[in-house]
């Protein structure tokens, strides 16, 4: 099992990429907010649970999915 899939980013497939910026983004957005000194939406940490959630769900797919044979490139 190639673990790598895990945390190199030319590894990882759309929804393990997604759910990266994603998490990367909501923090930018929490540090700007607390920057600001707003108040934090109620129920903003869920999306890190979201996040996790769609990576995980990549992972599998990335780990145990079957190859997909239309990756080949014709030039």
């Amino acid at each position: 099992m190639d673990f790598s899939k895990l945390y190199r980013p030319s590894a990882l497939n759309s929804f393990q990429y997604i759910a990266v910026v994603g998490a990367i983004m909501s923090g930018g957005a929490q540090l700007i907010i607390r920057w600001l000194g707003q108040t934090q939406p109620e129920g903003y940490n869920y999306l890190y649970l979201c996040w996790l959630g769609l990576y995980v769900a990549g992972t599998l797919l990335n780990l145990f999915g079957k190859p997909d044979s239309g990756h080949h490139h014709h030039h």
